[in-house]
């Protein structure tokens, strides 16, 4: 044994450098990843021949091939299908811009894009405004910039003007939850001003008058069409709203708390809430918890266990993955050449009876 060669004290084996275990390899180099002519040099043979291997073609004799295969093996070398599916003139990639990736409203409506995505035969790219107007903006134009073919948008801005440029090159686009800002596109929401002025309308037809509003921030669209339903119920069954009973804002635990804590004090505090978003509802469920009263609850959007609690928490559902289905569904029909004007096309809401939305006010 080469007494200079380093010994493993406990197994006694020499330790051999990763290198020379390698040597067969060259040296990775990250950023260059190797090309077809780099898999022709190394086998020995021409670039069509290595095409021919690469894309399963006939013409090629078995010993060739197997040289062709090892030399991708060795030199880790992956078939550019971007490229090799922008050449056949199909789609290649679409890009989808989500309010919040952790939000659970958006994993079926991301998972319905991408199910449409893969039945055309096109890559699904994700990524978070986490409801920032700058942000969208500055991930949408990074999307394009990469040669999306679509965008799925769900806006966190009003104004949506920066994308004219990339909509008049060619990229289809389809804005899903929230209308576009400034320019007529292709929109695909829920009917939120139907379903919140029905899940209030459930709370009066229970008995109750004081009914508490908390919702998110008011230039969101979904938040103010929401906002709008409520009036529209308390206004349709004759009764005056106090603005205490309502409170649009961040959808943040403590502010959450605050407003609802606040709506439930005093000498005539609410005896019914209707939370405007998942979010919300699962920090009204909580503050609820701790009252020594019975406040009956109807929140806009289903949420996880909501069956399982005591009661069952009364909903407004949207549909996540018809929204997600039937926004992609009309990228799709763009991208294959449809001619037509920019649709607004709203989805029916479901109101689910569970308990919680339907107790009696209590005192």
């Amino acid at each position: 044994m080469d007494r200079r060669t380093p010994v493993d004290d406990r197994t006694g084996r020499r330790i051999v450098p990763e290198t020379a275990r390698r040597a067969d390899r060259p040296p990775t180099r990250y950023g260059s990843r190797p090309t077809m002519k780099d898999v022709a040099a190394r086998a020995g043979v021409g670039l069509k021949t290595v095409s021919r291997v690469v894309n399963g073609e006939p013409g090629v004799t078995p010993d060739t091939e197997r040289r062709v295969q090892e030399a991708i093996e060795a030199l880790g070398f992956r078939r550019n299908d971007s490229a090799r599916v922008l050449r056949k003139g199909r789609t290649a990639s679409i890009g989808l811009i989500l309010e919040d990736l952790a939000d659970p409203f958006y994993g079926p409506l991301s998972r319905a894009v991408e199910e449409v995505a893969r039945a055309h035969g096109a890559l699904l790219i994700n990524g978070s405004s986490a409801e920032d107007p700058e942000r969208e903006q500055e991930l949408a134009l990074a999307l394009c910039a990469r040669r999306v073919d679509g965008l799925v948008v769900i806006p966190a801005g009003d104004d949506h003007r920066y994308l004219e440029p990339e909509i008049k090159a060619g990229v289809a686009t389809v804005f899903v939850d929230r209308p576009a800002g400034h320019i007529d596109a292709d929109v695909v929401l829920s009917d939120n001003f139907g379903g919140a002025r029905d899940g209030v309308a459930h709370l009066i037809a229970h008995g109750h008058r004081r009914i508490g509003f908390i919702g998110d921030m008011p230039r969101i669209h979904t938040a103010a069409e929401r906002l709008r339903g409520y009036r529209a119920a308390m206004e349709d069954a004759g009764i005056p709203v106090e603005d205490s009973w309502m409170s649009l804002g961040a959808t943040d635990p403590e502010r959450v708390r605050r407003a609802a804590e606040a709506m439930l004090s005093g000498p005539a505090p609410v005896t019914a809430v209707f939370s405007a978003n998942n979010r919300v509802t699962v920090t009204v469920i909580r503050v609820l918890a701790e009252q020594p009263r019975r406040i009956a609850l109807v929140g806009f959007d289903d949420i996880e266990l909501a069956d399982l609690l005591q009661p069952g928490v009364t909903v407004v559902a949207q549909d996540a993955a018809a929204l997600g289905r039937t926004a992609a569904e009309r990228l799709f029909r763009r991208l294959d050449g449809a001619l037509v004007a920019p649709e607004r096309i709203e989805l029916p809401t479901r109101l689910i009876t569970r308990g919680s939305g339907e107790l009696p006010p209590a005192g």
